[in-house]
Order: C-alpha cells, then structure tokens, then sequence
C-alpha cells in the first residue's frame, strides 16, 4: 500500500485502497505523505471521519513517525491537528463581545435548573479560557452541552475576521490555522474537507496532495456540509438577534413571515415535497424577502467591536434563512429528472415536543467532490470497506471518480487482511427464521435465537440493530431472560458503554448506528456480533428514495444501486466489528434470512469478509460454546 500510495502521488493519480483491520494503513499513507511533504515543502492533508482516529494520527502515529523518519530526512517533519472554527473558544465572544442571552432557546429562559446551568457551565468555560493553550473544545474536561458551547464559539460567518477582531493576535482558531499553514502534515476532518472544498474561502493550506481515511463516510459528509434547513428556532434566534438592529417595521415583517411558515409546516405532512404548493411557495418567498431585508437593513461595520460582533452574528442567522430559502425555491424550477436537490419535512421529537424541520439537500454530491476536491489535489481513498459487491464500482460512482465529461484517472486495491478469515470468523445466517416484517410483528424466533446464541457466547456479544426501538425491545427481553448483564446504547455515554463492555466477558452491549462502525474492542469480551437485519434504509428516507428513483430514470436498477449498496457497505462494517487483532475468533450473526434467500444475497455475501459460512444453528451454538470455554 505504501508504495502505491508513493505510485499515485508521483503520476498525480487518485488511488482508492481497501486495508482491511490491522494491515496498519495509516501508517502505509504518512510514511510517503511525509517524505513527499517534506521533498516539496508543501504540506498533505489527511483527512478523518471521526475523533478517534484524529486522536490516533496526532497522538500516536505522527510524533512516532516523526522520531523515526527525522534521520533519513534532511530535516524533522512537522505536523498539526485543523478543526473548524466552532471548535474553539472565542475570546471575544467571552470577553463580551456579543449579547449571548439572545443564543439562548426561549423555553430554556423559563427552566430555572436549566438556566443556572448554562450560567454555571458559562463561568467554567471563561475560567478555563485564561488557562487553555488551545481552547479547543476537545481538551475541555468534562465536556459541556452544545447550547452551552454555543455562548463561547462563533461559527466561520459569524466571525469578525482577524482584520477587525480585537482579540485577532491571541485568537485559537487563527493560531491553529497558523500551525497548520507551516506543517508538513495537517490532520482534519471530513467535515472541514467538504466545507473548505464547496465554501467561497479556503479554510485548509492550499495542498496538492490529499489523502482520505475512512472514506467509506466521505459521501454522506460532503451531503451534511452541503444540506440547508429551516427550523422555527433558527427562526426564532434570528428574531432575538435583529430587535434592536433594524426598524420595528422589519421586525414585524419577519416575524409575521416566520409566524406563517412555521405553521405551515408544523402542520404539513411530513416526507419528501416533489411539487411545492402555492401557499408554502409564499411563505417561502416571504421569508426569503424579510430576511434578506432584513440583512440588507444592518450596518456590519460599526466601530465598537461589540456592536460588530452581535451584528455579524445577526446578518449571518439571516443570511442562511435568506440562502436557505432562496436554495428551496429554485430547487423546484427544474423537472424531477433535472433537479440538483431534494427537499423534505422531517417532524423530530425533542423533549417530547414535535419541532418540524424543513431540509434541502444535493441529490448526489459526485459533481461537487470531481470538481471541488479530485480536480485541485491528487487523492488517496482509503477504508476497511470500500468494495460492495466486491466491487471499487459503487464508490468510484459515489464520489465522482467515473462519470462526467472527464473521468478522473484512478486506480483500485484492496491489499486484504491479516487475518485468515475462514480459520478465524463464522459466518451464520439464520435461514429457519421467518423474514423481518414491519417493527411491531412478533418477535419471539427472533428473542429465542438471540437468547440461544448469547447463551452459548457467555455473553461476550455486540448487538448491532436496525433501529433504537428494536435494540431497546431485544435489550429488555434479554435482561429477563439471561443471567448475564446486557447494556443499551442510551443509558450512558458510547464511550463509556464500550469501556463497560470490553472490562466485562460477561457483558453484551446492544446499540444501533454508531456501533455498527465505532466499536474497537479486541479480545475475548467480543466473540459474537449480532445484526438483526440487512440494514436497507428505510423507505421513506427522502434523500435515498430521491436518489434510487434518478438512478432508475436513468434505466439503473435503482435498488440496487442505492438501497443495496448502501446495505452491503452498513453489514461490512458491522461485520469488521468482529476481528480486532490477529487472536481474535467468533461468529458474525444475521438474523435476517434473506441473506440466504432473496436474489440480492449474493451481492450482499461479496461485500464481508471471506468468513467460513453456515446456517445450522446448531454448529453455530457448539462453536461458540469452545469459544467460551477457551
């Protein structure tokens, strides 16, 4: 891997490399980032999905390279961790520079606990700005709540710009940014990638070479980062915001608007919106025209640096309802097959309380990552699951490497896995259950099996399901009927349940999404993973429907394609759950017997890992019972 990596950096070919747990791919990528950097002297950006692995490059792998490579270099290579700009505290915000009452939710000011915690958690962070080297929120323990995080940080548009800050030479967002423009290595997140990539100014060194880990995340990210929304306290913030800014007649004319549309969709049906109605395309276009006046009506360069902030703060709330807005309606001018985004209505629970959401979204994000990421750096795509099917062809697809008027030059690899698979993982698809119906239907075969597999397992088991509600049912049903203990995603923090989980063998934890990709427990407290169903997506999710939909006017199967791939990719990550290290043994079970029936099965099969495979329960049992004993 390390040479092919060094390969696609010289010829400025993009490479996508599957390494699967323990082939040390992070390393087979800095050891030549490094040395190119250096060579150059232009830095490469390694990008990550997720927190651990950031910790892992900066804490761990970075400084120890950095010792070892410094002889054959002709210098030591430098390095540094880029987060985006809500990540660290604002000096000014804290410092007064912004009336933060006006952050805070209306219902909050009428919850005195909730309150004097803010208040409490306010004070905390102030003192710890004057020690911090960082201020970055990851080095904050114990953390704090969002809503309280929110009165000590600024986003990138709400933020005066080093020119006007007072606090600009002292800033830990700039520093950061500083360090980063110097290194040899700068090590950022997905997130940051795909805003530096679609926004208007760069927020990471300008780069040539790139390089993604856990790429696999890289679609649904670059899909966040360009998703826009309407919320009633959104809404509602802006209002707070613009009272004493703007004329009363501006006020009111953006409050009447909110008022209106937020009625309407607090009383629309939830779901995908293919074709908008008049009465919503008023509100919409009312909305659009009193934030934008709104916005147009503020003077963002007043002297005092206070009055700044809090108007900056304010035009950037009403810029993103006006953009927002605007975005919704042209979204509908194009015919269905012709349309750039998908809009929708969610109704999300929040304290028991219904808050409707109205989102819009790119149907695909191929277009942008061609053009805004693979066009300006050669990039390597690197993962443990990047072949569905058994194919690099789902993904290539996904992010833009084939297709358009110019296809990218890319290559494919998948340098395989340390483990022997077929010796060391069991692969058992309960092909005498009944196929999964809708939630609600009886689950005793189902209950019955998992009690019968944790049994024989002595616990040992991770629980990987469709959703909450089924992993809740499935955890209270087992707390009755076995003697060993099985925690729940939900009744504390991931972290510390995956801590509880791995000091246990007894112990079975049972979750849903996050554990289907964030679980790293080596060793005998995981000898058994558990998945209920084929994780399809749901079929009223607006976004994947929309995209199976274009993909069949386009003569695909779009199943296939959307649904399918996306399945395949969720079970190959669930399935790597199970080998750790290279001592590591056990069963993957699905209790979905359309792994072993329905046409797509095969399909579904080439995308895990080789495991030696069965439907015989029984076989299934006796293995695990060794395991135990062993």
């Amino acid at each position: 891997m390390a040479e092919a990596v060094a390969r696609a950096f010289a010829a400025g070919e993009h490479l996508a490399v599957q390494a699967g747990t323990g082939t040390g791919k992070s390393l087979a990528y800095l050891v030549p980032a490094i040395a190119r950097a250096v060579a150059d002297d232009s830095p490469v950006v390694v990008s990550t999905a997720t927190i651990a692995l950031q910790r892992q490059l900066v804490d761990r792998d970075l400084p120890r390279l950095a010792d070892a490579l410094e002889p054959a270099l002709p210098r030591r290579p430098t390095f540094a961790l880029l987060k985006g700009r809500r990540n660290y505290l604002c000096l000014n915000k804290i410092h007064g520079g912004a009336d933060t009452p006006e952050d805070v939710p209306q219902e909050e000011l009428f919850e005195p606990f909730a309150a004097s915690a803010l208040g409490r958690d306010v004070q905390r962070l102030t003192a710890w700005a004057e020690t911090t080297d960082t201020g970055d929120r990851d080095d904050l323990k114990p953390g704090v709540p969002d809503r309280s995080w929110a009165q000590v940080s600024v986003s990138a548009r709400e933020c005066l710009g080093a020119a006007r800050c007072p606090y600009a030479t002292e800033c830990f967002s700039e520093r950061a940014r500083a360090v980063a423009g110097q290194a040899d290595v700068v090590v950022t997140n997905h997130a940051l990638l795909a805003i530096d990539a679609i926004g208007e100014a760069n927020v990471l060194p300008e780069h040539q070479l790139l390089v993604i880990d856990e790429a696999h995340e890289l679609v649904d990210r670059m899909t966040s980062v360009a998703t826009g929304e309407l919320t009633p306290a959104a809404l509602s913030v802006a209002l707070r915001r613009i009272t004493r800014l703007v004329s009363p007649e501006l006020t009111q004319r953006l409050e009447a608007a909110t008022a209106t549309f937020t009625s309407a969709i607090h009383d629309a049906q939830p779901g995908r919106i293919d074709y908008l109605d008049d009465e919503l395309a008023t509100y919409l276009t009312a909305l659009r025209d009193a934030a934008g006046a709104a916005r147009n009506a503020i003077d963002t360069a007043p002297s005092d640096p206070k009055a700044a902030a809090t108007r900056k703060e304010a035009v950037a709330a009403l810029s993103e309802i006006t953009d927002t807005a605007a975005r919704i309606l042209e979204s509908f001018e194009p015919a269905i097959p012709d349309r750039f985004d998908v809009v929708w209505l969610n109704h999300e629970e929040h304290r028991g309380v219904k808050r409707p959401v109205l989102r819009v979204a790119p149907l695909v994000v191929a277009g942008l990552l061609r053009t805004r990421l693979f066009a300006r750096a050669t990039t390597v795509l690197t993962s443990a699951t990047l072949t569905v099917g058994g194919s690099f062809d789902a993904m290539a697809g996904a992010w833009g490497l084939t297709g358009g008027d110019t296809p990218a030059r890319w290559q494919g690899l998948d340098v395989g896995s340390p483990f022997a698979h077929g010796k060391a993982g069991i692969l058992y698809v309960a092909k005498h259950l009944p196929p999964p119906g809708r939630e609600g239907t009886d689950t005793t075969a189902l209950f019955d099996e998992i009690t019968e597999l944790v049994t024989a397992a002595g616990g040992r088991t991770l629980g990987l399901f469709s959703s909450m509600r089924a992993a809740r049912a499935a955890t209270e049903a087992m707390r009755e009927r076995l003697d060993t203990p099985v925690l729940c995603q939900g009744d504390d923090g991931t972290g510390a349940l995956v801590e509880q989980f791995a000091a246990d063998d007894a112990t079975s934890l049972f979750g849903t999404l996050s554990l289907w990709q964030g679980v790293d427990v080596p060793g005998p407290s995981l000898s058994l993973v558990l998945i209920d169903r084929i994780p399809f997506p749901r079929p009223d999710d607006p976004l994947l429907t929309a995209r199976q939909r274009a993909v069949a006017a386009r003569g695909g199967n779009g199943f296939m394609a959307v649904a399918a791939s996306h399945a395949a990719l969720l079970l190959a990550q669930g399935a790597g759950r199970l080998l750790r290290g290279i001592d590591d043994r056990g069963v993957v079970a699905i209790l979905d017997s359309r792994m072993a029936t329905a046409r797509y099965a095969g399909y579904l099969r080439a995308s895990l890992p080789p495991f030696w495979a069965t439907t015989d329960p029984a076989v299934v049992r006796q293995a695990l019972t060794r395991l135990r004993n062993d």
